[in-house]
């Protein structure tokens, strides 16, 4: 006697208009995850009069700073005071980045390594390391970038430097590749919490050397230098888009940034597919 035939399956389709999980487009899930975080922060809006307070201060300070330095010089390595605020400008901005876009999602995702939730996130029918890297953004440090943006415009019209349009163009570039080689450096240092469980003191010297980028790379010793290029890179990420801006650096720069961005982007999305790999959390 024949075995029964199972009946047979009946293929589900998603209602029109609606996507399949794996044709959910990056654009919406960007979309999504900034509206969310953006609502989010939106209900305390005292916190922007807080935040532009604080960013004036830590402005006036670092003018303070470079003011006091040039008391006793009339240029610090070749750099006139005014070019110098520029750098200050493009380090405030680019700090408003990271502890508005970059930073606190890597900070959330040490804590679900830590405490075994990422599952949440791995089991998203989207890309888990954009997932992991949108997920919390706080819109008020962003109040740091259009100030430092503001610094750099007014800096770059008072130096005594000829101001390009081909420098003015590749400006924005050099400060998004600035951000995407620190974004992909925290993205390595949270990886590495999949195998060290306590991450948490790395980030914090992360904090502490990206203050030495409000001085020019070229100030520091040689094997600073080196330093702050390959393993930090502020030399790509703040001095470069001020020398872009100034007239220091040109096109030949901005390939060399290009291609370490990239080789730099290909071993952190390796590096991070090794930590999912070696990764065992709540259902493990």
């Amino acid at each position: 006697m024949a075995a029964p035939q199972p009946p047979h399956a009946t293929r589900l389709t998603p209602p029109h208009g609606l996507a399949r999980p794996d044709q959910v487009r990056r654009r919406d899930v960007v979309r999504t995850l900034v509206g969310v975080s953006a609502l989010n922060e939106l209900q305390y809006r005292v916190n922007f009069f807080l935040q532009l307070f604080q960013s004036l201060v830590a402005l006036a300070t670092a003018i303070a700073v470079v003011a006091l330095v040039f008391l006793y010089t009339p240029t610090l390595g070749g750099w006139s005071p005014w070019e110098l605020m520029v750098l200050v400008g493009v380090h405030t901005a680019l700090g408003g980045v990271i502890r508005s876009v970059i930073q606190p999602s890597m900070q959330l995702l040490m804590e679900d390594i830590r405490e075994g939730k990422l599952d949440f996130a791995l089991t998203k029918p989207v890309d888990a390391q954009l997932l992991v890297s949108l997920r919390r953004i706080t819109v008020w440090p962003l109040v740091d970038v259009i100030v430092g943006l503001g610094v750099v415009v007014v800096a770059a019209l008072q130096a005594d430097v000829s101001i390009t349009l081909v420098g003015v163009a590749i400006f924005p570039v050099t400060l998004v590749l600035g951000a995407a080689m620190i974004y992909c450096l925290w993205l390595i240092i949270t990886t590495g919490a999949f195998w060290v469980v306590r991450m948490e003191h790395v980030a914090e010297l992360f904090n502490g050397l990206y203050q030495a980028g409000r001085w020019p790379i070229g100030l520091f010793p040689g094997w600073l230098r080196t330093i702050f290029t390959v393993l930090v890179p502020l030399a790509f990420a703040v001095t470069l888009p001020s020398e872009v801006l100034t007239g220091r650096a040109g096109l030949l720069a901005l390939g060399g940034a290009t291609l370490f961005a990239l080789v730099l982007a290909t071993f952190t999305r390796w590096f991070w597919r090794l930590g999912i790999k070696n990764y065992a959390g709540a259902s493990a």
